[in-house]
């Protein structure tokens, strides 16, 4: 099962319309849709190495645009949308904690919680429903999904090959790890406080 996707994924990572599907996925991630754009933006660069940078700039931009659409939900339809994602995840115990957090540690809180596997959107709609600075907010975003992006495109561009061949070789592994990773970020989000 999981080679049929991984194929079909490198397969669209060669397509003409393959960047606005990572734009998109990258987008709706930071605000609503529970997949990283690491399933896109991976095999993207893996096919194609000498435009990691674009597309970790794509990535980037289109997650900070994102961001401001959760922020959106946060700030104008917490109560409606917003209560609900972090009620999908089990984890409106965490948004309850986190306004002590924005208001110890600021934009920090974005900038290292941005930069790992716990879900984009939580800190993008928690943000706009505690009315966090939106300039603030930018600039933290900007920064912590630049890291993340760039420094997967950084490891793809400079041993790109090898890891290709790693993953293509050890397939369930790679995919095992990566779930690990996502759920891990759940699990995180949900116990640390």
């Amino acid at each position: 099962m999981i080679r049929p996707l991984y194929d079909w994924t490198m397969r669209m990572a060669a397509h003409p319309r393959a960047v606005w599907v990572l734009a998109a996925i990258s987008f709706a991630e930071s605000s609503f849709f529970p997949i990283p754009p690491d399933v896109m933006l991976i095999p993207l660069i893996m096919a194609c190495r000498q435009r990691a940078f674009m597309l970790a700039l794509v990535c980037t931009l289109s997650s900070v645009i994102g961001g401001f659409a959760g922020y959106a939900i946060g700030y104008f339809l917490f109560d409606g949308i917003g209560r609900a994602v972090f009620e999908a995840y089990g984890l409106m115990p965490t948004y309850d904690s986190m306004r002590s957090y924005f208001d110890q540690y600021g934009a920090w809180v974005i900038m290292i919680k941005g930069m790992t596997p716990i879900p984009f959107k939580l800190l993008t709609i928690a943000s706009g429903a505690l009315h966090f600075d939106l300039l603030e907010f930018a600039g933290a975003a900007i920064i912590s999904r630049s890291v993340r992006f760039f420094l997967v495109a950084a490891l793809l561009w400079k041993f790109g090959a090898p890891i290709r061949a790693f993953v293509e070789e050890r397939l369930t592994l790679v995919t095992t790890v990566f779930v690990l990773l996502l759920v891990g970020g759940f699990v995180a989000v949900k116990f640390i406080h």
